[in-house]
């Protein structure tokens, strides 16, 4: 059984907090919440550590890692270069959602990176995250802390379904607040590039240090073998519960209309049907079971709950299910990332 820590916002210096972190110490894995996902922990120092994430989680070795830190000066033990524009961005979002790319230092293990000579660094927005850091005494390697592929976890209740056995801990601090995860931004060149959209979005950035681009393979699909992923989630399939997910797009109302007519369909075959509605539209369904995510005018509110819809919809053993597109301004334009990315790209316009 995986040993379960219960930590407070409040108070997360304590006891059970050091308990966790003498895992890491010993060269174990540990959960831990962050103020987007739950996070799988290990040693950034220590590759035999850091190898034991790959295993639990079933993940690629070509996926690169985040490396957490819990003080801004660290991150100049671990980058080679810190550009300006880099600065910028801590200095206006750290601690926070947002993870930089840098030139790496040697010091960072190569399994962390895939062999690239940039690594991903973030310090996250959260108490009990920085505390459990600073208890460790090294910077934390973690990606999400889940089954590779499956909805991230925004519950310590999802890290145990998904993990218990396979890891030494998990830090309950209860729910994480974005609920997706960190922007990857890459400062390494002249114009900084996007890898992933999330909690700090394109129009925040541009606002502070101007011209960003995207990098192509946020909206196509980087699944061809010579791809090699800068940043986590570029390459593999992520965020899919066990049934098909649909996306359908176009105005409200003919979105409604149109899940209506394919959730009629599927249960007449016999199918069980959830239906991911906004507040706007969550009466005007007929058919399924219907769950609320949502209000379009608080993306904050369907990005928080995005990953445990999908979750819930796995444990009432769904076989299929119908997302409405929102519109991909600002937090948004993460969102419809993670949702296409669930759905497998398969996106049904009217």
């Amino acid at each position: 059984m995986t040993k379960v820590f219960h930590v407070t916002r409040e108070h997360p210096e304590n006891d059970a907090l050091r308990q966790a972190a003498r895992f890491i110490l010993e060269g174990g894995i540990v959960a831990f919440p962050t103020e987007t996902v739950y996070g799988l922990g290990a040693n950034a120092l220590n590759p035999h550590a850091v190898k034991k994430i790959f295993q639990a989680k079933g993940r690629p070795q070509d996926n690169p890692l985040i490396v957490h830190i819990s003080d801004f000066d660290e991150v100049y033990k671990y980058a080679e270069l810190v550009p300006d524009k880099a600065k910028i961005l801590m200095e206006r979002f750290w601690p926070g959602p947002m993870t930089l790319v840098l030139k790496k230092k040697d010091i960072i293990p190569d399994v962390i990176t895939a062999g690239l000579d940039s690594v991903g660094i973030r310090m996250p927005d959260h108490p009990v995250a920085r505390a459990f850091i600073k208890a460790c005494g090294v910077p934390i390697a973690a990606p999400s802390a889940n089954i590779s592929g499956k909805p991230s976890p925004t519950r310590a209740e999802h890290v145990f379904e998904d993990l218990n056995g396979k890891i030494d801990a998990i830090i309950d601090g209860g729910p994480c607040d974005v609920g997706l995860e960190s922007t990857v931004i890459d400062v390494t060149g002249r114009i900084p590039f996007i890898l992933r959209p999330g909690g700090v979005t394109r129009e925040q950035i541009e606002d502070v240090i101007g011209e960003v681009a995207i990098d192509p393979a946020v909206k196509g699909d980087a699944g061809r073998r010579d791809f090699k992923p800068k940043a986590p989630g570029m390459k593999y399939k992520h965020y899919s519960p066990e049934a098909e997910v649909y996306i359908v797009k176009g105005k409200v109302e003919d979105v409604v209309d149109e899940i209506n007519r394919l959730a009629e369909k599927d249960l007449s075959e016999g199918k069980k049907v959830g239906i991911m509605a906004t507040a706007q539209t969550y009466k005007m369904y007929k058919y399924g079971n219907v769950m609320l995510v949502g209000d379009r005018k608080d993306t904050l509110s369907i990005a928080h709950n995005l990953f445990d819809a999908l979750r819930e919809f796995d444990r009432e053993r769904m076989d299929i299910i119908y997302a409405e597109a929102v519109d991909e301004k600002g937090l948004g334009f993460a969102i419809m990332n993670r949702l296409i990315k669930a759905a497998g790209y398969k996106i049904l316009n009217v």
